[in-house]
């Protein structure tokens, strides 16, 4: 597992975050869950487009460059959607209200932290605001 923190922000976005980086696991992506848990989150690499349709709650999605840069950030997408953002190397899955509980938006510069390099690092803290 890995977390992501919002440099522009300074907050953490999800200290649970799964990555899918097959390609049957990218396209499972949350199918069969009942919810995401605040702090977790899936992190499909490479993608550029999601899906919602067969899900039973709405997520945050957020859409990076190769540079953890946000292209695009859509909040409290509901279920039996699509959306996708061309320019994307990957895309991030999170619950619903993350986004506007950190003030996360385009623009916005992320890092993704391994375990194993946190000793030491930025701690878990309370969403921004």
């Amino acid at each position: 597992m890995v977390r992501l923190y919002n440099l522009t922000r300074g907050c953490w976005l999800a200290h649970r975050l799964e990555v899918r980086h097959r390609m049957l696991g990218r396209m499972r992506g949350l199918l069969g869950c009942s919810h995401l848990e605040e702090g977790e989150g899936l992190w499909l690499l490479p993608a550029n487009a999601i899906h919602t349709w067969a899900m039973r709650f709405s997520i945050d999605v957020l859409f990076l460059d190769e540079s953890f840069s946000v292209l695009r950030a859509l909040p409290s997408l509901p279920p039996w959607r699509w959306a996708m953002e061309r320019r994307a190397f990957s895309v991030i899955e999170l619950p619903a209200g993350t986004l506007m509980a950190t003030g996360t938006q385009a623009g916005d510069g992320l890092a993704v932290v391994a375990e194993r390099w946190e000793e030491g690092a930025l701690a878990w803290t309370e969403p921004c605001g």
